[in-house]
């Protein structure tokens, strides 16, 4: 097993890295946009009442449609559409930041009207504008709020990543499977890839953890 781990891992340890990077940079592209995204659509459904159904069903239509759906549908339906994605990663990017988004935008509104109402009046009392209560009062409490599902929609994004091979982006996934195929020899090769993944996600939920408890000793509601 050593020798074949030395060949066949150790051996292709150039293409797993660069399939590892092409990973990273995909999923931190998707979540930034997810994050944007999730803004626009949470503010949208609890502060725009005309806008309020047409968030709803966004929430609920990319929570509802299977990643993998989402991402052939990007990639072979939106240039025929709409002209865009150019190329396969851009469309990986938009796949999986929609459905992130989706998930985002509820957590983003159920933290926002699981304030006391109280706070708004004594906003206004002090003479504070709607935008200068949400993004003092509002903002940073929904944050705070917020985090744990932000720890947990990240380790989505890249488990959720390991599709957008299905559409020739040459991430981890890809070339793990290339090398498979290329010498039947997957227990070293895909066993590696997950421990690579495991490690990805650990640090990042690791570092994230670590921010959040910073903020919330900042703020005064560590436990």
């Amino acid at each position: 097993m050593i020798d074949n781990f030395n060949r066949y891992v150790l051996g292709n340890a150039d293409l797993l890295g660069q399939g590892l990077l092409m990973t990273l940079r995909i999923c931190v592209q998707a979540f930034l946009l997810a994050i944007v995204l999730a803004v626009a659509v949470g503010l949208a459904r609890v502060y725009v009442p005309m806008l309020r159904f047409l968030a709803a069903a966004y929430i609920e239509f990319f929570r509802a449609t299977p990643i993998l759906v989402q991402l052939l549908w990007v990639n072979y339906v939106w240039p025929d559409l709409f002209g865009f994605p150019q190329t396969a990663e851009q469309a990986g990017i938009i796949a999986l930041a929609l459905q992130s988004s989706g998930y985002l935008a509820e957590t983003i509104r159920s933290g926002i009207e699981g304030l006391p109402r109280g706070q708004y009046d004594a906003g206004r009392a002090v003479g504070l504008s709607s935008l200068q209560i949400i993004r003092r009062i509002v903002a940073p409490q929904v944050v705070l709020v917020m985090a744990p599902s932000l720890i947990s929609q990240m380790a989505v994004v890249i488990k959720s990543s390991t599709l957008v091979s299905v559409i020739a982006i040459p991430d981890l996934m890809y070339a793990a499977i290339r090398i498979v195929n290329q010498w039947f020899e997957p227990i070293e090769i895909l066993t590696s890839t997950a421990f690579l993944y495991f490690l990805v996600i650990f640090l990042l939920s690791l570092a994230a953890n670590r921010i959040s408890d910073r903020f919330r000793t900042r703020f005064g509601l560590a436990e």
